[in-house]
């Protein structure tokens, strides 16, 4: 009896250890799959935003663009443009001169894009037929950039703390996943400063780059829409490199922007002063 009764604990003992390295086992595959999945390792609305702001640039930028403004008869006016950007520490510094047609030539546009939460940026336009700078102050942002379908707020990155962000769900964009996360303003204030009362936008999930989003016009009917036409990797750096906005109220199309990039080039150098007001007013 004492034999079979050893016998019977050793063979509980091995039961019990063949369980325990099957648990084992099935542990280490439940922690490979929460690990795998998406919700595991899910990313907030407003971290994906940050990520995209944060996404790398270039220390400085240089490029020509095609502006080509189309209205509602489908008859289109093109205008050129040549654009700088550079990094200064935190902050960012954009300029632009309009080269064409003789109506626009010389008109400048300066941006300080600053990286401080509540900092309003600073925005100037310079209009050569009246010698005249003028300052963008915080009610007109939500102004039309040159006629176009542009708001001067779509010119610089919005405050993330501005907004409340959530993530809507994950879908698919030209074969690219992507999460679509809806932005609110958190007051009134906000949006009527930047002209948006909702966005709805699809970030791709691979490089972070925002390539749709549907924005609410503030207090109208109308919506725009934003889509990146063509992205190329340039040294590294994914670039825009052909970018529709189209605003519609209801089906019908209002006004219609194609914005056109080429001879980008990253990382060049600037003479000093460039980002001045005085070099705006100079041109090129």
């Amino acid at each position: 009896m004492k034999g079979n009764g050893m016998e019977a604990a050793k063979h509980l003992r091995k039961a019990e250890n063949r369980i325990g390295r099957v648990l084992w086992i099935l542990s280490l595959f439940v922690l490979i799959a929460l690990w795998a999945s998406p919700s595991a390792l899910a990313l907030s609305g407003r971290e994906i935003m940050q990520k995209v702001n944060d996404r790398e640039d270039g220390d400085n930028q240089i490029s020509d663009m095609e502006m080509v403004l189309i209205d509602r008869q489908g008859k289109k006016r093109s205008r050129t443009i040549r654009s700088f950007r550079s990094d200064k520490g935190k902050d960012s510094q954009s300029l632009m001169f309009f080269l064409s047609p003789a109506d626009t030539k010389n008109t400048g546009f300066l941006t300080y894009d600053y990286d401080a939460e509540g900092k309003d940026d600073d925005q100037w336009l310079y209009l050569p037929a009246l010698r005249k700078t003028k300052r963008i102050a915080g009610g007109d942002k939500s102004g039309s950039f040159m006629g176009s379908d542009l708001n001067f707020s779509d010119l610089s990155r919005p405050d993330l703390n501005d907004y409340n962000y959530k993530v809507m769900k994950e879908t698919e964009v030209d074969g690219q996943k992507t999460w679509q996360i809806q932005a609110e303003p958190k007051t009134p204030d906000v949006a009527e400063e930047s002209g948006y009362s909702k966005s709805v936008v699809w970030v791709r999930q691979d490089n972070f780059v925002m390539v749709r989003a549907v924005r609410w016009v503030h207090k109208s009917r109308r919506l725009k829409y934003f889509q990146v036409k063509e992205l190329k990797q340039m040294d590294g750096i994914w670039v825009a490199t052909k970018v529709q906005m189209v605003t519609k109220e209801g089906k019908t199309t209002i006004h219609g922007t194609l914005l056109n990039l080429s001879n980008v080039k990253f990382n060049q150098k600037m003479e000093e002063g460039m980002f001045s007001i005085r070099r705006l007013e100079k041109g090129l």
